[in-house]
């Protein structure tokens, strides 16, 4: 198909998922997303792995012009619309990439969303592992703690950025993306609570690839590849993305269809691929490859899966357009990016950009090591920049978004530093009761649409 199909890639769109925490007045976790769903009653709003989980899946649209604006005031429509429905049935949405007030005890097989698929993806995860999971974490705190379930994947809410390119250019498009992974960690930095501990300023990353981990003890020390996975190479193909998948990767869900793809193939028609889509579903990379078929005809797109939901709308807005900005402009670089620094850096650099947040210092070609805020305000913002005018946004709306990357370069406020500095600011009580009332204040922030940079404590 790669030789021979004609793939869609004419009209570049961009599309989006936003996962969302359900909370009560309380602001504690609620296990209510059927009943959210039900109230909400729109066909874009999803279930996700926990009870305490929506996503709303925002279809892909241009950026041209007013079009990062519209999908900006698109996606805020939508939210207070759920907020309102969902407020009927007892409950209130959280943008947020990990809800600080989450305990270990919400975190069971007993809470997970009633889904066939996510039930047998449980089991078979443990079965895989044959033993419990057991989550460890190093942060300005220290985590060590088992569960018996997926379920505290489902602590991870994000935001996930679809870009649909032609093979010829896939591969670049998602080294690219690869390259750029760590600034944009450290620029959107949102989970630094998990189970009343801090951690990391993105825990979520680490959680993510603990939580859907198969591999007991031995087969890590044996070097075996883990689900969640930013990769080992550089890629020459998107081919090479799907047969490692087939070659590293077991199927957790062994389910079949009868169709025989090649004879689709041959009969002059575009199969659907199922088998191959559903596997990739269950490999966790950072940036997904992406096959599908819309009206007969084949796509691809980099699936890129670093950033936590919120702090606003605004700020994903700000967070989509710093990404799909730069990602018309690194691709196409005389001198590739990737071709100057090894893969495993680009990793350390998605690491320690979790780990640091917005205070992180990461290696960029050219420059060495040095602090993020300067990499993205000397080097990235203005490729950003370029990126958007390629795209055709108008230069005020691009001028908005970009600004709010800026000031929180300037400002060396994120979601994740607001919440510490918010949580550290309660005086006299215990670190549930701090955590729960910073989750209110800042989900009232959050709907007043003003960017994180600009919170006060």
């Amino acid at each position: 198909m790669l030789r021979e199909s004609r793939f869609e890639f004419d009209r570049p769109q961009a599309g989006l998922e936003i996962e969302l925490n359900i909370t009560d007045e309380r602001g504690e976790a609620a296990m209510r997303n059927a009943e959210v769903l039900e109230a909400i009653a729109q066909p874009d709003w999803a279930t996700e792995l926990g009870q305490f989980n929506v996503e709303i899946n925002v279809e892909p649209q241009s950026l041209a012009g007013e079009g990062a604006l519209q999908l900006e005031n698109d996606v805020r429509a939508r939210l207070n619309h759920a907020e309102e429905r969902a407020r009927s049935v007892g409950g209130h949405l959280a943008l947020i990439g990990i809800l600080p007030t989450i305990r270990e005890s919400d975190l069971i097989e007993g809470n997970l969303s009633a889904n066939p698929r996510y039930a047998l993806l449980n089991e078979q995860i443990f079965a895989a592992r044959g033993e419990d999971l057991h989550l460890q974490i190093e942060g300005v705190e220290r985590l060590d703690t088992y569960a018996d379930s997926v379920a505290p994947e489902a602590a991870c809410t994000s935001v996930q950025l679809h870009l649909q390119v032609s093979p010829e250019e896939f591969a670049a498009h998602w080294n690219a993306a690869q390259v750029i992974a760590g600034p944009q960690v450290a620029l959107a930095a949102n989970a630094p609570y998990l189970f009343g501990k801090e951690l990391h300023r993105e825990t979520r990353i680490d959680l993510f690839a603990q939580a859907t981990d198969t591999r007991p003890k031995e087969l890590k020390e044996q070097g075996v590849r883990p689900r969640v996975w930013f990769g080992e190479r550089w890629i020459t193909s998107v081919f090479d993305l799907f047969e490692e998948n087939v070659r590293y990767f077991p199927a957790l869900l062994p389910l079949c269809e009868d169709t025989d793809p090649r004879a689709v193939l041959e009969s002059g028609r575009i199969p659907a691929l199922d088998e191959l889509t559903l596997h990739n579903g269950t490999i966790y990379r950072w940036n997904r490859p992406v096959y599908a078929v819309v009206d007969g005809t084949p796509h691809l797109r980099v699936e890129n899966r670093v950033l936590p939901a919120g702090p606003s709308v605004l700020d994903i807005a700000a967070n989509a357009a710093f990404y799909y900005g730069l990602m018309r402009t690194v691709p196409f670089l005389e001198r590739p990016l990737w071709s100057q620094m090894s893969f495993a850096t680009a990793e350390e650099n998605l690491w320690s950009a979790a780990r640091n947040g917005i205070d992180a210092r990461l290696y960029w070609p050219g420059m060495g090591e040095v602090p993020v805020t300067e990499l993205i305000l000397r080097r990235l913002l203005p490729m950003a920049y370029q990126g958007l005018e390629k795209w055709g946004v108008d230069d005020a709306v691009a001028g908005r978004l970009l600004g709010v990357i800026e000031a929180r370069c300037l400002t060396h406020r994120t979601g994740a530093t607001w919440q510490v500095e918010r949580v550290n600011a309660e005086k006299g009580v215990d670190r549930h009761e701090a955590l729960r009332r910073m989750t209110l204040d800042y989900i009232d922030r959050m709907h007043t649409n003003e960017p994180v940079h600009a919170w006060q404590v």
